[in-house]
Order: structure tokens, then sequence, then C-alpha cells
């Protein structure tokens, strides 16, 4: 399992949220179904000492929204 951070923009507003899953694609896409409709982005860089994680979350989620 991975986590990384999202950022989701909607007109002015944006927040960031992390996001954990199998592949950096699987995380992008569960941030995308919590924020339909929303501009979805993988922060880069990707921080590599919370990259790997263990599969608490069973197949991955949204871990949390991170403050901007």
């Amino acid at each position: 399992m991975i986590k990384i951070s999202i950022e989701v923009k909607s007109g002015a507003a944006r927040f960031k949220v992390a996001s954990q899953a199998e592949s950096i694609e699987g995380a992008l896409e569960i941030a995308k179904r919590y924020n339909s409709g929303k501009e979805c982005k993988v922060v880069f860089p990707i921080d590599p000492e919370g990259f790997f994680v263990g599969d608490d979350l069973g197949r991955g989620g949204v871990v949390g929204k991170i403050a901007v």
C-alpha cells in the first residue's frame, strides 16, 4: 500500500487530502470518487518517508484532510 497527498480544487477553494491505495493511480481515483466534480491532482514531490504504508484501511481510501 502507498499513501500520497492529493490537491482538490473547486473554483477558488482548494485543499489537500491523504489517499491510500495499492497504486498512485488507485489513490487518485479514490480521491476523485470522494470529491466528485472537483479537480484532483497528485501533489509532487511525493514524500519518500511516508510513501509505503501498512494495509490499515483494507483496500484503500481517503485517510484525511491536510491543512493547506
